[in-house]
C-alpha cells in the first residue's frame, strides 16, 4: 500500500528536534521558524512537556469520556485563569477543524437557526461545515456546499451592515479567525470586529472566534481578540494547545446550556492530551512565553522592516506575514536549502509567514534575521 499523494513534499525527513532546531536523517540542522503551522508552541522536546507525557505513559494514556477524567478539570482551571475565560465552560476535542464543527452545531442548537456568516481568506478546516465556511473553492467538494454558508468581504463594514439586514435573522453565527493565517496573516480592524459585536447582539446570532492559529499566545495576547476588547460566545482553539498532541477545544459562554449527547467525542480530552495541553499552559506561564512573543515580534519585525523587497509586515506578537514585491517561494526555497531555516507560506503568494516557537530566544532570531537579508539582498 502507498500513501494517498496529497501533499507537495520537500525531500527533508527530520528525525530529532530540540528547542527551535530539527536533525534530518542525514545529520543536517534546521531552524525551524515556521512550527509545523504554528503547533509548536514551547518548542520542541521541552523538558517539563516531555516529562508530564512520560509520567502519565507509565499511569494510563486513555479510556473514554464515560469514567471521571481529573486532568480534563485540571486543564480547564488553568486555562480559563490564564486566558481570562475562567467563566467559559470547556470542551475537549482533537483537531480545529473539529473545534470549529462542534462550536457551529452548538450555536445552532442555542438559537435554532441554521445560516452561517463567514469571510473572504478565511480558513477553518477541512471537514463537513468548517470547510463550508473556508473560502477556498478547490477543497470545497459539492457535497459540502450549501446556501446556507454566506460569504462577506474581510473588514468591510458595509457590506457586513448589508448581509445582516438580508439575512439577520436567520444566520445562526458568525465565524471569524482572530488573525487568518492562512489567508496571509490578515488583522481584523477594530471597527469591524466592534461592528460584527454589535450586529451578533442584535440578530441573537453567536460570535464563534476561530483562535486555532492566532490563540495560546501566539499574537502577544492570550487570544488575538482580546486586543480589541471584544468578547466571543465560542472560541476555538487547537494547534499551539498541545505543541504537537493532537488535541482542540471549545470555549464556550455560560449563556449555552449542557445536555447528556448534546456534543461527543471519542479520544477528545483523554490523558495524554490533558498531560500534554496542562504542560504548554505551566511553561507558558512559568516562562512569561506572550510576553516574549511580543517582545521577539516586534525585535524581528524592527530589523528586517528596511531590507530590500518587503512591500509590507503585517504582524501581531509572533504571528508574522511578510509580504514581499513578488511571489514568496523562491526566497522561502532559498530560506530552506541554501540557509537551512523553514518557514511558511499563505494563500496569497507574496506573504512569507512566520510563526516560531513562543520561547524563541534573540541568538535564534537573528539567524533569520541575517539569514533573511542576504537572500533579499542577492535577488
Amino acid at each position: 500500500m502507498n500513501l494517498f499523494n496529497v501533499y507537495p513534499l520537500f525531500n527533508i525527513n527530520p528525525i530529532k528536534a530540540q528547542g527551535s532546531f530539527l536533525w534530518d536523517d542525514k545529520g543536517e540542522q534546521y531552524l525551524d521558524f515556521y512550527g509545523g503551522h504554528a503547533v509548536i508552541s514551547i518548542g520542541h522536546n521541552h523538558p517539563h512537556y516531555q516529562n508530564k507525557l512520560k509520567e502519565q505513559l507509565e499511569k494510563i494514556s486513555f479510556y473514554s469520556n464515560s469514567v471521571q477524567n481529573e486532568l480534563q478539570a485540571e486543564l480547564a482551571n488553568k486555562l480559563g485563569k490564564l486566558s481570562g475565560y475562567e467563566d467559559y465552560s470547556l470542551f475537549l476535542c482533537n483537531s480545529g477543524a473539529e473545534a470549529n464543527e462542534n462550536a457551529l452545531k452548538l450555536a445552532s442548537f442555542h438559537n435554532g437557526k441554521s445560516k452561517v456568516l463567514y469571510f473572504s481568506g478565511s480558513f477553518h478546516g477541512r471537514t463537513s461545515a468548517a470547510v463550508s465556511v473556508t473560502d477556498n473553492p478547490k477543497i470545497v467538494a459539492p457535497v459540502n456546499f450549501s446556501e446556507r454558508f454566506i460569504r462577506s468581504e474581510w473588514n468591510n463594514v458595509e457590506q457586513l451592515e448589508e448581509t445582516f439586514e438580508i439575512h439577520g435573522n436567520e444566520i445562526s453565527s458568525v465565524i471569524i479567525e482572530g488573525i487568518q493565517g492562512v489567508g496571509g496573516i490578515m488583522i481584523p480592524t477594530p471597527e469591524f470586529l466592534s461592528k460584527i459585536k454589535e450586529l451578533c447582539e442584535k440578530y441573537d446570532v453567536v460570535l464563534i472566534l476561530d483562535e486555532v492559529q492566532s490563540g495560546y499566545g501566539r499574537s502577544g495576547y492570550f487570544f488575538a481578540h482580546q486586543e480589541f476588547g471584544v468578547e466571543a460566545d465560542i472560541i476555538t482553539t487547537a494547534k499551539g494547545m498541545g505543541n504537537g498532541f493532537p488535541v482542540g477545544g471549545v470555549l464556550i459562554h455560560p449563556k449555552f446550556q449542557a445536555s447528556n449527547g448534546l456534543l461527543g467525542t471519542t479520544f477528545g480530552g483523554n490523558h495524554l492530551a490533558c498531560v500534554a495541553s496542562i504542560a504548554v499552559l505551566d511553561v507558558m506561564k512559568d516562562e512569561n512565553l506572550i510576553k516574549n512573543a511580543q517582545q521577539m515580534g516586534e525585535y524581528i519585525e524592527n530589523k528586517i522592516k528596511d531590507l530590500p523587497h518587503i512591500r509590507s509586515i503585517r504582524r501581531k506578537g509572533l504571528m508574522i506575514g511578510i509580504e514581499l514585491d513578488r511571489d514568496c517561494s523562491e526566497v522561502r526555497k532559498s530560506l530552506l536549502f541554501d540557509h537551512h531555516i523553514f518557514t511558511g507560506n499563505s494563500n496569497d503568494k507574496t506573504v512569507l509567514r512566520i510563526l516560531p516557537a513562543l520561547n524563541i530566544k534573540k541568538e535564534e532570531t537573528d539567524l533569520f534575521i541575517n539569514a533573511l537579508k542576504t537572500v533579499l539582498e542577492n535577488i
